[in-house]
């Protein structure tokens, strides 16, 4: 095996992302004719980024630093399903619109915002994360919802909705606003950071050489730098949209 090329194969295969992620593809593909070359373009990115993250050995550098787990969340929380719900063809929301009960409680809007930044806090908390990346239910469980509830907030935010089933533009765009300063203080006090928030990456070996400062450092860049690149590209894409809706004056 090629060292160069070695991290591509799956680090700790996982039957249940290997289910999800062909059946997500095998769905995508039955609903090709639905949707624009870009949209297919976007949903294939998003899909590989999100591939990438779980099922790659981009997994083993995640548990053996901690500015890649934090690219690694990037991946899931932000950028992947970004471009996934820029993907998805309309119908299957509107299918979705339709769900009543809990699910549809569940995915409301703004509760996909407040856990967006809540999940983000939860699982960076030291006392949180220390058991989480030792123990792999633990891990896995926070991939998942990172992941998911991601998929939901970027969905509910970026893509238009009938009337009355999701926020109107200036609420959209309101939520991803919203979000963001406290991922800004979060990346900042944990690049500050003058000690070693996370010892479980020196417990179980940093990769590259770093020592633990460095690493945080970096961290914390990607969990302030990135995700707020992110959530700015949605604003401008929601506020150009809203732009061209508007009727040209007189």
């Amino acid at each position: 095996m090629e060292p160069g090329w070695w991290w591509l194969l799956p680090y700790d295969v996982s039957p249940t992302v290997l289910a999800v992620a062909l059946a997500a593809a095998a769905w995508y593909l039955r609903c090709a004719g639905a949707v624009t070359a870009g949209q297919r373009w976007c949903f294939w990115s998003g899909f590989a980024c999100m591939y990438v993250a779980l099922q790659t050995g981009l997994d083993y550098y995640a548990e053996h630093a901690f500015f890649m787990h934090r690219l690694q969340h990037v991946l899931l929380h932000h950028l992947g399903p970004f471009l996934l719900a820029l993907g998805l063809p309309a119908d299957a929301l509107e299918r979705w619109r339709a769900v009543r009960g809990w699910p549809r409680r569940l995915c409301h809007p703004w509760l996909t915002a407040l856990l967006f930044n809540g999940l983000l806090l939860f699982w960076l908390l030291p006392a949180v994360h220390f058991p989480a990346m030792l123990d792999w239910r633990l891990y896995r469980l926070m991939n998942w919802s990172i992941a998911l509830n991601g998929l939901l907030f970027w969905v509910a935010v970026l893509r238009a909705a009938a009337p009355g089933a999701c926020p109107a533009a200036g609420q959209r765009i309101a939520m991803m606003l919203a979000v963001v300063p406290l991922q800004i203080a979060v990346g900042a006090l944990i690049f500050l950071a003058d000690r070693d928030l996370y010892p479980v990456y020196s417990l179980c070996g940093r990769v590259f050489g770093l020592d633990a400062i460095a690493d945080q450092q970096l961290g914390g860049l990607l969990l302030w730098l990135p995700g707020v690149m992110v959530h700015m590209a949605g604003v401008l894409l929601v506020a150009g949209r809203l732009l061209r809706a508007s009727p040209a004056p007189a």
